[in-house]
């Protein structure tokens, strides 16, 4: 399976994104926590990220609301299970770890709920920024806590670019 990628400009920095085939696989930001760097055996394309490019760009000028993208996640049945969780959290929204244990119903999960939300290769698009702590504070998020904060930001229409 050939794996593709391309970086691309935004307001929180460069952002890494690869795909498949089958959709979008990873979007990652410039220090990001289990981020990985481009591989030989990848191939470099920015055309085949054209949709995704474009919709990232349209939500950070804070006109898109749900992106539109197939994805080709690759995680563990349970990690699937919490990605897709996140998947649900609306636009402008938070949900906490013991929300996203309660929606998969795995009301005794919150911690491994907490390590797969920490697992998520596609930021943004799967957006785990909007998971928070029980008491509402910001909680740990790979590309940074300043990075998460601009993001909930962007979405609560209190930071415009």
């Amino acid at each position: 399976m050939t794996t593709y990628f391309t970086t691309i400009p935004s307001p929180i920095g460069r952002l890494l994104l690869t795909a498949t085939d089958q959709g979008l696989s990873g979007v990652f930001m410039e220090n990001h926590k289990g981020g990985p760097d481009p591989q030989p055996d990848w191939t470099q394309d920015r055309s085949a990220f054209r949709d995704a490019a474009g919709q990232l760009e349209r939500y950070f000028a804070g006109q898109l609301r749900q992106f539109d993208l197939p994805l080709h996640l690759h995680g563990t049945p349970f990690q699937l299970e919490v990605w897709n969780a996140l998947l649900t959290i609306p636009y402008g929204s938070t949900a906490s770890y013991r929300d996203i244990a309660f929606a998969i119903r795995r009301p005794n999960s919150v911690r491994a709920v907490g390590a797969a939300n920490g697992q998520n290769p596609v930021s943004i698009v799967v957006p785990c920024h909007r998971v928070i702590g029980a008491d509402g504070s910001l909680t740990g998020y790979g590309g940074g806590l300043e990075r998460k904060q601009f993001l909930l930001e962007l979405e609560a229409g209190i930071r415009r670019l």
